[in-house]
């Protein structure tokens, strides 16, 4: 009987375990398939691959303005600034460029002042004075600050009248400008208020009273359909219609990031309320012609944060893979799939086995013909590092790279070169003297759709 109960006992306690390592096998199941944070791996791809720099590469940091642009970053923002000026004034003839200052003329609505901070601790310290001569002397020097622009708009209405003369002062036309603006955020948890800077684009747009309905709704569909066209999930591109506490109406262009929607461009209908503020209401120094009639145009303001459409593009390119390797291991492979006009590098040149002296050449030579025709290349057979291939494919697939190009032994026998395609994983054989005309027509027709 005794033998029996512990037998018994043991049974039980065995029984025990053996479900207590199920349960914790189940929960570390559970765990290894929970999909990481999408915020999280988008920040961190583009810490360790160049894109973004900043002391918080975070979400706040990011939308306030807190950040600075790595090599790969700082192309990539450039090529969308390209995209989007070569969008707008080639799409209609009458739009002109402008490069205004950074400091905002006098008839801003908006503005930051620059504050000498000796001279503001000069004056709080300064004994003996009363609040109203405290008071006083701020303002004084808050008036004799410069003030820095938080929009383009301001720059484009006071070159207004200047500009009649290029159309002869006939409607439509458009001035075009884009530049950093300084932008406050909310305080943080210590009460400090910190400027960003924002790389804003900016289209004001002068059209008659009775056609600017129209033309508001042209542009809105116009701005929508070219964000969405660099997109892979478009749908995630938007538009809401909104007003102001002024009542001033318009539309916002949305991105819908992983915590909610954000806006990107901005549209509104201005009236001629501004223009008329900005000139001291001189209607006719401002007029201009609108078929027979004689008319005070009507703004339409279209502003466009190109830091914030980087990064949108970053998360909407983004894509995690699952392979299983030979070995039945399971990887997941991360792939930037930025638009072929969006990638800051569109090529990457590496060697494989055979002489490297013969192969380093050959890779110089390829590399100066696709300099030319501006296509960016990383050179990559100037590692010093060995890596095995597939690090390789793994690195470049996460900066986003179109093309990898592999030089070998029998590149120098017959010319043959292995193409690898970042969106497909395909390795195809290609001579090299076909390499550049290839990649031409490639990016042509994907700037083309």
């Amino acid at each position: 009987m005794a033998t029996y109960c512990v037998r018994r006992y043991l049974s039980l306690l065995k029984g025990r375990v053996s479900l207590g390592w199920q349960k914790r096998k189940f929960a570390d199941s559970a765990r290894s398939d929970e999909a990481p944070d999408p915020t999280a791996v988008v920040t961190d791809l583009c810490r360790s691959r160049h894109f973004i720099t900043g002391e918080q590469v975070e979400k706040d940091s990011l939308l306030a303005g807190w950040h600075g642009y790595g090599p790969l970053g700082m192309v990539l923002r450039r090529n969308l600034a390209e995209q989007w000026w070569r969008s707008m004034t080639t799409s209609r003839g009458q739009v002109f460029g402008l490069s205004t200052l950074h400091q905002a003329g006098s008839g801003g609505r908006k503005a930051l002042k620059l504050v000498d901070g000796e001279a503001l601790a000069v004056i709080l310290k300064e004994k003996g004075q009363s609040v109203e001569q405290l008071t006083a002397e701020v303002e004084r020097l808050l008036r004799a600050s410069a003030s820095l622009r938080t929009e383009l708009l301001q720059g484009a209405l006071e070159q207004y009248a200047h500009s009649l003369s290029l159309v002869n002062r006939k409607l439509p036309f458009g001035l075009a400008e884009m530049g950093v603006c300084y932008q406050p955020a909310a305080p943080d948890s210590e009460g400090t208020t910190r400027t960003g800077e924002a790389m804003l684009a900016s289209l004001v747009w002068f059209s008659s009273p009775r056609t600017a309905g129209q033309w508001l709704d042209f542009w809105v569909r116009h701005r929508l359909q070219w964000w969405r066209k660099f997109a892979t999930g478009a749908s995630n591109f938007s538009s809401s219609d909104f007003q102001d506490e002024c009542g001033t109406k318009g539309t916002r262009l949305y991105y819908s990031f992983p915590w909610g929607r954000e806006p990107i461009e901005t549209l509104q209908s201005l009236g001629d309320r501004e223009l008329l503020e900005t000139h001291q209401d001189n209607r006719a120094k401002l007029q201009c012609r609108d078929e027979r009639k004689t008319v005070i145009p009507h703004v339409l303001s279209v502003s466009g944060n190109m830091d914030r459409g980087v990064l949108a593009y970053l998360f909407d390119s983004l894509q995690q893979l699952k392979k299983v390797d030979s070995k039945q291991r399971l990887h997941q492979r991360k792939v930037l799939k930025l638009h072929p006009s969006l990638a800051p590098v569109k090529v990457a040149l590496d060697m494989g086995r055979g002489p490297t002296l013969e192969l380093r050449q050959v890779c110089e030579g390829l590399l100066q013909e696709l300099l030319e025709e501006d296509i960016a290349v990383w050179p990559g057979y100037l590692e010093t590092m060995q890596t095995s291939l597939e690090q390789l494919h793994s690195k470049y697939d996460e900066m986003g790279v179109l093309f990898t190009i592999l030089l070998s032994d029998s590149t120098l026998e017959n010319g043959l070169i292995q193409l690898r395609n970042r969106d497909t994983s395909i390795k195809e054989v290609m001579h090299i003297s076909h390499i550049k005309n290839f990649l031409i027509k490639y990016i042509l027709a994907a700037e083309n759709v």
